[in-house]
């Protein structure tokens, strides 16, 4: 990184923290952000698998939706006509996954909703946040303002995620999957939710700056808590094959061809009592009921070699075209082999059809795998 580009990015709250950790920085989205730390990514990989990481992911957006009739079940009927999930039966304290869907039935971005009471609180990718902002503005800003929220954000993540948490945040561990709710933590007012993008067991807290690192600092003085960066937070999500915008989803890419139907419920299907009304809807709809021409897929390649993003997918050694390629690649730790994931025509995504990988000029037999590559370890109940 130049000095230049260096002056140029933003810093998260944490950034004096990771430098006494001794990270490695990089840009990210317009941010300083840690790919790795001393322990390396390969160790803060599987130390998140085995005990917890901490995560600093403050680049991400905040967005506070409110009805400015003052009315939630407002808010929520104007967040359905932007979003194709069921956000009117979302009870307060609880999150879901979802995505903006554009004109063309494409992603514009893939998010966590949580209904917090008396507003919805949106977090979206960091690349994303301020395109998402104004689209937001644009489609429900008459009926609702729609405001970023000046929060830090930090992710524990692994099965000790609970007990070392608990310690700070006793009623943490009342919480199950998908839970949220408000948290003070030395006298400041934030959100928990209990989700995150690893696979494993873990949360998700915003608070302000201050107290967030004063909670960060705390959390790393547990033993069994390391720092972890960007590079090992990438291999955690391909291996619990989750998404990312901008490389497994993008503006092209319908929720039905990635392998996301699940998180349209069937009250935002054609048949249902809201079906539709939001952008994109008629190809979406489409292809849930007639199912898509692709779909999103996880691939072992055999042997030792990794297969990275954008590697061309051929249904035979000696094919002269590509049918498909390679969104996300690369080694799988907890796997001890290489992992990826990519985009076939649907007659080839099943479990166990061969293709091959172009990767620096040979072919490289590879097998379609069902997704995750691993079990989750979300605490459900």
């Amino acid at each position: 990184m130049t000095a230049d580009t260096a002056a140029s990015l933003l810093q998260t709250p944490l950034h004096a923290l990771h430098q006494e950790a001794g990270a490695r920085m990089v840009p990210f989205a317009g941010y300083r952000m840690p790919l790795q730390y001393p322990l390396g990514l390969l160790k803060e990989h599987l130390h998140t698998r085995r005990a917890v990481g901490l995560f600093d992911v403050s680049h991400m957006g905040q967005i506070a939706v409110r009805a400015r009739s003052g009315d939630l079940a407002d808010t929520a009927r104007a967040l359905e006509t932007v979003v194709p999930i069921d956000v009117v039966g979302l009870p307060p304290g609880r999150q879901r996954y979802g995505f903006l869907t554009t004109q063309g039935g494409g992603i514009l971005d893939d998010l966590m909703l949580a209904n917090l009471g008396d507003h919805y609180l949106l977090v979206v990718n960091a690349a994303n946040k301020a395109a998402d902002l104004a689209h937001l503005l644009d489609a429900i800003g008459t009926e609702c303002t729609v405001e970023p929220v000046d929060r830090a954000l930090i992710a524990l993540q692994g099965p000790g995620a609970e007990a070392a948490l608990a310690r700070h945040l006793p009623a943490v561990a009342e919480m199950r999957f998908m839970d949220a709710r408000a948290v003070s933590f030395q006298g400041e007012d934030g959100v928990i939710v209990r989700a995150g993008y690893t696979g494993e067991d873990g949360f998700e807290i915003a608070l302000p700056p201050g107290s967030a690192v004063a909670l960060a600092r705390a959390l790393l003085a547990d033993p069994d808590v390391k720092p972890v960066g960007l590079g090992a937070r990438d291999s955690l999500r391909l291996e619990a094959g989750l998404c990312l915008h901008g490389a497994d989803i993008d503006h092209e890419t319908s929720p039905v061809e990635a392998g996301l139907s699940w998180a349209i419920p069937k009250v935002r299907r054609r048949s249902g009592a809201r079906a539709g009304g939001f952008p994109g809807a008629e190809r979406i709809l489409t292809e849930l009921d007639d199912g898509p021409a692709r779909l999103r897929v996880g691939l072992r390649p055999e042997g030792r070699t990794p297969v990275r993003a954008g590697a061309a997918l051929y249904a035979a050694a000696d094919a002269s075209e590509p049918v498909g390629r390679v969104t996300s690649g690369g080694f799988g730790p907890s796997l001890d082999g290489p992992i990826a994931m990519g985009v076939l025509p649907s007659t080839l995504a099943v479990p166990g059809t061969p293709v091959f990988a172009e990767v620096r000029g040979q072919r490289l037999p590879c097998a379609v795998a069902p997704l995750p590559f691993r079990p989750a370890g979300f605490k459900r109940s």
